[in-house]
């Protein structure tokens, strides 16, 4: 998706590092905010694959690290919960005034915990989305029990998080204990939806429940079984996004989804970074990629993936087709295939040595009570699908550039 690093400039004048991702669309569903976990910063796991997910089904989200963390400037020893509200606060101005204001706010850990309280702050944000978030900010102390007695003896001691060294100050925990989210989340008339592993060990179920007795309706929950707290499976960190995603679209003014459009049969969009392309296949919407070790999202299938899989379908269909005219057993086809590029060890009218030849290998697997004989006709009908026979023939490709009416 495309994307581009932005910078904004909070209360106390710090600039922070941020990354803004837009959709594939002429114009966003509506615009988020995404805030990360304590200590955290955006481009870990949870953040990027969540924020894409929301950003692949329309929404424009901009990530950012909170003062004194990555990219952005600024002590994070003087920084609190009220600060990190307060930088929350920040980027949904400058979505304003750049862009659009943010609609949603997602915020995962202690980011969710602040999300609940900006977003009850800020007019323009119809809906609250939190991953594994504390029922109250102080829980956070918990995870610096040891150092505790310390820091209200010595007014601060340097803690060790996830194999980094933080500086925590008094008035970080002073700040923490002073904020009560039950009155928000009593006061707040925003639709919300809590997200949590029953599985988190770092931040207990029960936060879950919590937040959500507290809140008013309309509130949803989602369980995300399985998952640790900073989801730090990719898979998980999608699901998460993709829910949200759904969700958010009941409780937020969207513009009506314009497809592509075309007079051929087939359009394909990509804008000016990355490799995640749109695609409109008739009235059928799907998405094309590259795997993230050649530059892309990994969002769909890649170009040679999706042609590999039309001669999977076109096959299957063929089969059956056949089988059910001749009103034979053929209970299911499933075709195992694979591209490559193999030498053409024999070949007589290479254009150079070592030419290399376009190879589709295909395995057919038919279930069913069927004889040899119709397992053998079966293979031959397989040679005849139409996608076999375009691509075994010679093909002509004729290109021109579009001109507007």
């Amino acid at each position: 998706m495309p994307s581009k690093k932005v910078s904004f400039t909070n209360a106390t004048g710090y600039k922070l590092s941020a990354k803004l991702e837009v959709p594939m669309r002429p114009k966003p569903l509506a615009y988020a905010i995404f805030a990360h976990v304590f200590t955290g910063n955006k481009n870990l796991i949870a953040s990027k694959h969540i924020s894409r997910a929301l950003n692949q089904e329309g929404f424009a989200v901009l990530r950012f690290d909170f003062t004194g963390l990555g990219e952005s400037e600024g002590d994070f020893a003087d920084t609190n919960f009220t600060s990190n509200v307060d930088d929350l606060l920040a980027a949904a101005d400058y979505l304003e005034k750049n862009y659009e204001a943010p609609s949603l706010i997602v915020g995962h850990s202690l980011g969710g915990a602040a999300s609940i309280f900006a977003g009850a702050k800020l007019d323009s944000i119809r809906a609250i989305a939190t991953v594994g978030a504390p029922s109250d900010p102080e829980h956070v102390t918990h995870l610096l029990s040891d150092k505790v007695v310390e820091i209200e003896s010595e007014g601060k001691a340097i803690i060790n998080l996830a194999g980094r060294q933080f500086t925590i100050k008094k008035q970080f925990l002073d700040d923490l204990r002073s904020q009560k989210i039950e009155q928000v989340l009593a006061n707040m008339n925003k639709s919300i939806l809590v997200l949590h592993s029953p599985q988190d060990r770092v931040v207990e179920i029960e936060n879950a429940a919590k937040i959500y007795h507290r809140a008013k309706h309309p509130k949803s929950f989602v369980t995300l079984n399985g998952a640790n707290h900073m989801l730090t499976d990719k898979n998980d960190a999608f699901y998460a996004g993709n829910v949200i995603a759904s969700w958010a679209t009941r409780y937020i003014e969207v513009p009506k989804d314009e497809k592509l459009r075309t007079d051929k049969q087939v359009v394909a969009r990509l804008g000016d970074a990355g490799f995640t392309t749109e695609i409109q296949a008739g009235a059928h919407g799907l998405i094309a990629d590259e795997s993230e070790d050649l530059g892309g999202n990994d969002f769909g299938p890649s170009p040679y993936q999706l042609l590999t899989a039309s001669l999977g379908a076109c096959t299957t269909m063929t089969l059956q087709m056949y089988a059910r005219r001749k009103k034979w057993d053929l209970q299911e086809v499933k075709v195992h295939l694979n591209y490559s590029k193999e030498y053409y060890e024999d070949c007589m009218t290479c254009e150079s040595e070592g030419a290399k030849l376009d190879t589709f290998e295909r395995v057919i697997e038919l279930k069913g009570d069927l004889d040899d004989k119709q397992k053998a006709r079966l293979m031959e009908i397989a040679d005849r699908c139409p996608v076999h026979r375009t691509l075994s023939s010679e093909i002509v490709i004729t290109t021109k550039l579009y001109q507007e009416n």
